[in-house]
């Protein structure tokens, strides 16, 4: 498996725990990570892409419920919740990873730890932040 793929795999777990446990874990992740994983690039990453998302959580979510339509982020599962996160803080902050990447990574995980609808729901999702996050740089 790809280190990037398997950071942001480690990155969803730790997002996930941060929303139902709250951010008092932050500190305990980066052990979670090398639990979990034993190459130094992986636990890098996740810890940078978790930390980054959990910082700018409040935009990501606004964005994720701008694009949301008739569902409320309290609606969503936490998994689901925690793809669309790290995607967004993806779109938005991390230049150097291709839109489409973001995307396509993003809807793997859906299919890999949330139901059989959750990928087209996030791939539906982020085609809209992405069209957003356009209009607004334009």
């Amino acid at each position: 498996m790809d280190k990037r793929t398997r950071a942001r795999e480690l990155a969803i777990q730790g997002l996930y725990q941060l929303d139902i446990q709250g951010s008092h874990l932050l500190p305990q992740l980066a052990d979670f990570f090398m639990e979990n994983d034993p190459d130094p690039l992986v636990h890098k990453l996740a810890s940078e892409w978790t930390k980054g998302t959990w910082e700018n959580l409040a935009l990501c979510d606004e964005l994720v419920a701008a694009s949301t339509i008739k569902w409320q982020m309290s609606r969503l599962s936490a998994v689901d919740k925690s793809i669309l996160r790290l995607a967004v803080y993806q779109l938005k902050f991390c230049p150097d990873i291709p839109p489409k990447v973001v995307i396509n990574e993003a809807i793997e995980l859906a299919k890999k730890f949330s139901t059989d609808k959750s990928s087209a729901f996030v791939n539906g999702v982020l085609d809209a932040v992405l069209k957003k996050m356009k209009i607004e740089n334009d």
